[in-house]
C-alpha cells in the first residue's frame, strides 16, 4: 500500500528522531566520564567512624573516602564532595543521583546487590557491641540479648546488625533502630537500650571517645553463621564502566604500602584484609 505524502513525511521524522535518540544516546557521557572532565565527584558517607566521617573542621575522611579518594585520584578525579546521608538513606540516595558513589564502607550482601554494583571489597571485619563501663548486663553477643526479654538492642537503620539480630531470635520488640552512630552512644548511655551493635571497630572508636561506656570482645559468628563482613563502595547499575575502572586499579592499590600507610591510623591494616571477592558475597556465599 502506497504511503501518503504526510505519511512518508511523518515515517521520516519519526525515523530521524530514532536516530538522534539513537546518537544521542550513543555519546550520552556516563558518570566516569563526567567526573574525570570536572576533576570532582560527589559522594555519599553516613558519618560512621572510622568507615567515613567528617572532622570537626568538616574534612571526609576513614578507610572508604581515604581508599575512595586515593582510587580516583588515578583515573584522573582530583577532589570528592561528601554527602552526609543516614545510613539506611545511602541507596535511595544513590539511585535518585544526590551523589555518585557511596563511601561508607557499606557491607556487601545479596539484597544490596539486588540495588547497586558494589566494587571488589576493600576490607573484612566481625562484630562488637558498645556496653555501658564495666557491662553489668554481661552482654556477650547478640544471644545474651535473646536470652534476656528485657533487654533493648540499638541499631543502625538500614545497616546489617538489624539482620543479624532477628537472624540470632532477637524478638523485634526488643531492637531499636537509630539514624546515625551518635544516636546509638547516646541511647547506651542513657539506658534506653543495654547494648548497640556495630562493626568490632565502629564500637572501638565510639568506646574510645565515650570513656562511661566499653566494647565487648569482638565476634565473627551468629546463629552459627559467619558475620565478618566485607565493605565496598557502591556505584549505580549503570555506572559498570565506573566499576570496572575503579576495580582495576583498587587491585593494585590494596595492600600496598600506600594502602596500609593511609588506613592504618584509622585501625585498618593488614589485618583487615578482605577474603572473599564481591561475586561471593552477591551469592550470599
Amino acid at each position: 500500500m502506497k504511503m501518503s505524502l504526510s505519511q512518508r513525511v511523518a515515517a521520516g521524522l519519526c525515523a530521524a528522531a530514532m536516530l538522534a535518540a539513537s546518537a544521542f544516546a550513543a555519546h550520552a557521557e556516563t558518570t566516569l566520564e563526567k567526573a574525570r572532565k570536572a576533576g570532582y565527584i560527589r559522594v555519599g558517607f553516613a558519618n560512621e567512624a572510622p568507615f567515613g566521617f567528617a572532622t570537626p573542621d568538616g574534612k571526609l575522611t576513614g578507610e572508604s573516602p581515604e581508599v575512595v579518594r586515593a582510587v580516583l585520584a588515578k583515573l584522573g578525579i582530583k577532589e570528592v564532595d561528601g554527602v552526609l546521608t543516614e545510613f539506611g538513606s545511602l541507596i535511595p540516595g544513590l539511585q535518585a543521583g544526590r551523589f555518585d558513589v557511596v563511601a561508607a564502607g557499606m557491607f556487601v550482601n545479596p539484597k544490596r546487590c539486588e540495588q547497586v554494583l558494589f566494587s571488589e571489597p576493600t576490607y573484612g571485619i566481625g562484630q562488637a557491641m558498645l556496653v555501658v563501663k564495666g557491662n553489668p548486663k554481661k552482654i556477650v553477643d547478640y544471644s545474651s540479648i535473646k536470652a534476656d526479654k528485657s533487654l533493648k538492642l540499638a541499631v543502625m537503620s538500614g545497616a546489617v546488625e538489624g539482620g543479624y539480630a532477628t537472624e540470632a531470635g532477637v524478638d523485634r520488640s526488643q531492637i531499636v533502630a537509630l539514624p546515625d552512630q551518635s544516636s546509638l552512644v547516646a541511647a547506651v548511655k542513657a539506658g534506653r537500650a543495654d547494648a548497640a551493635a556495630l562493626t568490632a571497630l565502629s564500637i572501638a572508636d565510639m568506646a574510645s571517645k565515650n570513656p562511661e561506656t566499653e566494647s565487648t570482645k569482638p565476634f565473627g559468628t551468629v546463629a552459627g553463621k559467619s558475620v565478618v563482613g566485607h565493605g565496598a563502595v557502591a556505584f549505580r547499575k549503570a555506572d559498570k564502566d565506573f566499576v570496572d575502572a575503579f576495580n582495576a586499579e583498587l587491585k593494585k592499590f590494596l595492600g600496598s604500602k600506600e594502602h596500609l600507610e593511609l588506613v592504618t591510623p584509622l585501625g585498618f591494616g593488614a589485618d583487615y584484609m578482605p577474603v572473599k571477592t564481591t561475586a561471593e558475597l552477591c551469592a550470599g556465599k
